[in-house]
């Protein structure tokens, strides 16, 4: 099996800014967050999705999800909160916290293009920022 970056961090054998675990779940704050607050959040079990899930620990997920939602939401005030599962990327269970200032934030379609029939990002459209810069955003998430 090819090594999954998400077991890294749940082995304590991969970088991440932690905003939560417990003995289920795991959050924590992607490499390149749109915005702050942005949080990621999965099952410490390797499953590749959600659909996958058993019903109980799709519902630990969810409940640490909405609970950092609020977080986001009292700290950062967006519109809204979306919580999205896209399957893709990285072959392990997560659900994507994305605090939305525009309609279009869900999609992150103001900073996309499309090559070669594929919808792409450009890295000089991304934050890059620093472990430091990261963990202090973990650290205002960071649920008590």
């Amino acid at each position: 099996m090819t090594s999954c970056p998400f077991c890294d961090i749940v082995n304590g054998t991969g970088p991440a800014s932690l905003v939560h675990e417990d003995d289920l779940t795991m959050a924590f704050i992607p490499l390149n967050p749109i915005y702050p607050g942005a949080c990621i959040v999965i099952p410490k079990e390797h499953i590749d999705h959600f659909t996958e899930l058993p019903d109980d620990l799709a519902a630990a997920v969810m409940v640490v999800s909405q609970r950092i939602g609020r977080k986001i939401m009292k700290i950062y005030q967006p519109l809204k909160v979306g919580m999205v599962v896209h399957g893709f990327g990285v072959r392990h269970a997560h659900l994507n916290l994305i605090p939305q200032y525009h309609p279009l934030d869900i999609t992150y379609k103001h900073l996309a293009y499309i090559e070669d029939g594929k919808v792409k990002f450009s890295e000089k459209h991304l934050p890059h920022p620093t472990r430091d810069e990261l963990d202090a955003l973990a650290a205002v998430l960071r649920l008590d």
